[in-house]
């Protein structure tokens, strides 16, 4: 590209990016990331009360004249980071004093004030969230949101998000315009059916969506007023839900088959009617619909499931992250021999996303993926996975081990996971069987005669208390020379001779936000297997040489904001070349394509929010 080329697209990149305000006759919205005055059509107490423009003791004395806010807050101004220092001294004050008695974990405590503050100040919560982000990312989401959803009832105070319910079935058309934003990015949409690994949680399972939510924005820069929590409430199977006074939801039989399927029906088409550029992320529906849907939709709708392809993303990272801890390239990643221990809808997930990223690396040809797949070894409830199983699960029998080749081996269908892991001695024993403990001393003893230079155990599951083993449990009995990853946060591990065992927390909270603003950017009409391979591989490559070979296959929480520009960018680079493009807001497809590298990463930035407070001007309606 020329200098003359390069200087005219610089300049109208920064007028693209500069100019935008956003006008409703509801809400006014502005992006932060342009610093405009925000119109609002309210003011005095409505202004404090409302969490999107509240300010608090931040508000100048010329706003407060502007808004008729004089008189109504203290006399003294305190910019963001005093107002910032005061909560965390309060915070700290306040931590025991918010439990409920001795059962109410400190976390849950954590949760219940950064929720005051959400009521109260959404600007402040999520400057707090950013600048403390590996402090509370667990208490907003993962493992701290499980409990939130196990006690939802009891916690709830203020809605957020929206219900949408079985009862609703014929009026979401109109419902959908209940919710006051005139333009929404980002929905994330559970139906409480398998709420991490707890099950099946009914309504309560909207914390989940709220969680998730607050990651986009603090991750990935999606604007808070524009996201939408959803809660899709067909019943509950929960017989203590079912006979609870106080259960917020219907209490009922959860539907099937076709009554299910219309219900979902009928809500992607209200939300794609009033916004039908929105992405809607599914989390944590039961495995037998998360496929079913996923397959229904992704063709014709800009949506994801994080549970099947996010944490597959994640998890494939995490797999060549540990190709390269053993000095070896990513290349190498289709010798691996993987034991998995789950088939539920992450389980498979992850088994079609490994087996998909092996046959690439082999020439994407019949015969590589016959080899790819014969890398892995499957192992659910019922043990061993075999052609033998009788009812097998269709998504699973792609996997299934053909009954005389497991004969050979000295294995049969149910085989134990200790009988497999002993028999086949694999590079990698991955768990997401949502069964805490299930990775024993026996089974890990096993792992032992791993024929791997440098094993790796990855215990995937949600919340900690079902994760297969802990990182103490590994290193204690496989010693340092190995891989450890979770899907909850725990310590690294002392050795006590100088020697660290680093736990790999490999979170979908590395992914989802990338994916998710690399698809909004992009403007792409669908999220395609090559942007989320695309994720994967960046998420894969972000870590240094010297890191992997210590142990570290994921980067620090601390980093995610950087973490998720180069996601969203390499997604949004994936698009381009599969010719899915089609641009955002003034930032048209064939200008996109033009932008180098460095272009495309402040084309990015640019488009994140940050939490700031606008100027605000009243204007009457």
């Amino acid at each position: 590209m020329g200098m003359a080329n390069k200087l005219r697209l610089s300049s109208s990149l920064s007028r693209i990016l500069h100019r935008r305000i956003l006008y409703s006759s509801v809400r006014s919205f502005t992006t932060s990331e342009g610093h405009r005055p925000t119109i609002v059509h309210k003011q005095g107490l409505d202004i404090l009360h409302d969490p999107w423009f509240n300010k608090g003791t931040a508000f100048t004395m010329t706003e407060r004249n502007r808004l008729d806010l004089r008189g109504l807050l203290p006399p003294n101004v305190m910019d963001s980071e005093q107002q910032i220092q005061r909560f965390m001294t309060d915070l700290k004050r306040l931590e025991e004093q918010a439990r409920d008695g001795p059962s109410d974990p400190n976390a849950l405590a954590k949760w219940r004030i950064l929720n005051r503050l959400h009521d109260r100040n959404e600007t402040m919560y999520y400057k707090v969230l950013i600048n403390n982000i590996e402090e509370y990312a667990p208490i907003v989401y993962t493992p701290t949101v499980g409990l939130v959803c196990q006690n939802y009832s009891g916690l709830f105070r203020r809605p957020r998000g929206m219900y949408f319910s079985a009862e609703d079935r014929g009026e979401m058309m109109s419902m959908v315009y209940n919710w006051p934003a005139e333009q929404v990015d980002m929905i994330v949409v559970t139906d409480g059916s398998r709420i991490l690994g707890l099950g099946d949680l009914g309504v309560h399972g909207i914390g989940i969506a709220v969680g998730k939510l607050d990651l986009y924005v603090a991750a990935a820069g999606i604007n808070p007023q524009r996201v939408l929590p959803v809660m899709i409430d067909v019943g509950t199977n929960n017989e203590k839900l079912l006979k609870d006074p106080m259960y917020l939801g219907l209490q009922q039989r959860r539907l099937e088959d076709d009554e299910y399927i219309s219900v979902i029906d009928e809500f992607m088409e209200a939300v794609y009617t009033r916004w039908p550029h929105v992405i809607v992320q599914f989390e944590d529906f039961q495995s037998k619909w998360a496929f079913k849907l996923l397959q229904r939709y992704r063709y014709t709708n800009r949506m994801f499931n994080d549970d099947v392809q996010g944490t597959a993303g994640v998890a494939i990272a995490g797999l060549l992250g540990a190709v390269r801890a053993q000095g070896r390239p990513m290349i190498d990643f289709p010798k691996m021999k993987i034991v998995v221990a789950g088939a539920g809808s992450a389980g498979i997930g992850v088994l079609n996303a490994a087996r998909k990223t092996m046959a690439r690396m082999l020439g994407n040809t019949e015969t590589a993926f016959d080899s790819a797949q014969s890398q892995f070894w499957v192992v659910d409830a019922q043990g061993l996975i075999t052609e033998g199983r009788e009812n097998i699960d269709p998504e699973a029998q792609p996997f299934a081990r053909k009954t005389k080749e497991m004969e050979r081996q000295g294995l049969k269908e149910g085989a134990t996971l200790v009988e497999v892991v002993r028999e086949v001695k694999p590079d990698v024993l991955l768990g997401l069987s949502a069964v805490g403990g299930l990775f024993s001393k026996e089974v890990l003893e096993a792992m032992k005669g791993s024929t791997s230079t440098r094993p790796a155990i990855f215990a995937m599951s949600n919340p900690t208390k079902n994760a297969e083993c802990t990182p103490q449990d590994a290193f204690s009995i496989l010693g340092e020379n190995m891989i450890f990853a979770s899907g909850s946060p725990f310590k690294n591990v002392e050795f006590g001779n100088g020697q660290v065992g680093h736990c790999n927390q490999g979170n979908n909270m590395y992914l989802f936000p990338g994916i998710g603003l690399g698809t909004l950017l992009s403007g792409a009409p669908i999220v395609s297997d090559g942007m989320l391979q695309a994720a994967s591989e960046c998420l894969a490559a972000y870590m240094s040489e010297e890191e992997v070979l210590q142990g570290i296959i994921y980067p620090p929480i601390s980093r995610i904001r950087d973490i998720t520009k180069r996601i969203a960018a390499a997604v949004i680079k994936e698009a381009i070349e599969e010719d899915l493009v089609g641009g955002y807001r003034e930032m048209d497809a064939r200008e996109l394509q033009k932008l180098n590298e460095e272009e495309l990463m402040e084309y990015v930035e640019n488009n994140m929010w940050s939490p700031e407070y606008p100027t605000l001007v009243y204007k009457d309606d």
